[in-house]
């Protein structure tokens, strides 16, 4: 397998193509989530490029499998109005509180970490409520600097880089992850 090496200047223009792509869409952020340990550089970029607030969130699966489920997030990106602040009758849920959400990672590689966010979030917060299907890529979007066309999770809105580890077998190698070396 090769390696496909992002260097600093190219993490750069990755972030910024992300950005461009983003601001074209006319959809902005109300805040960026960086997934550890890949998103979190990137993330952190994007946000202060929109001088918004950025959240990480620890999705392990590859190194462990330990993770953490974020419910305040899903409420946030749900429009999820606790009862003590709703009046008597009215719905649990306002888009009017729905926050737009940009998740950040590295790489869509096989799309296991986004697919568990999917999974994840509605399971927490009205988990059979028919407006989830309003949520995802509307309110709530996936960013990534490189995205694997073969991986099974095809909700990505924005990528930068695209590779098909299908057709040509490659790891990923980010600037963070052998800084030392260069």
């Amino acid at each position: 397998m090769n390696n496909l090496t992002i260097s600093n200047r190219e993490l750069k223009g990755l972030v910024h193509s992300l950005c461009r792509d983003i601001v074209n869409s006319a959809w902005l952020p109300d805040y960026v989530l960086g997934i550890t340990r890949g998103g979190l550089v990137p993330a952190l970029m994007i946000s202060h490029y929109f001088n918004v607030p950025c959240e990480t969130l620890k999705i392990s699966l590859r190194d462990g499998g330990e993770s953490e489920s974020n419910l305040w997030m899903a409420e946030q990106a749900f429009g999820y109005v606790p009862k003590e602040e709703r009046g008597s009758g009215d719905a649990d849920t306002d888009p009017a509180y729905r926050k737009n959400i940009l998740i950040v990672d590295d790489i869509n590689d096989t799309g296991a970490t986004l697919e568990w966010i999917k999974r994840d979030w509605p399971s927490g917060c009205l988990p059979d409520h028919p407006a989830w299907s309003a949520i995802w890529n509307r309110n709530v979007k996936f960013a990534v600097l490189v995205n694997n066309e073969s991986s099974h999770f095809k909700d990505i809105d924005y990528s930068a880089k695209k590779i098909n580890k299908f057709d040509d077998p490659c790891w990923a190698v980010f600037p963070w992850e052998s800084w030392w070396a260069n």
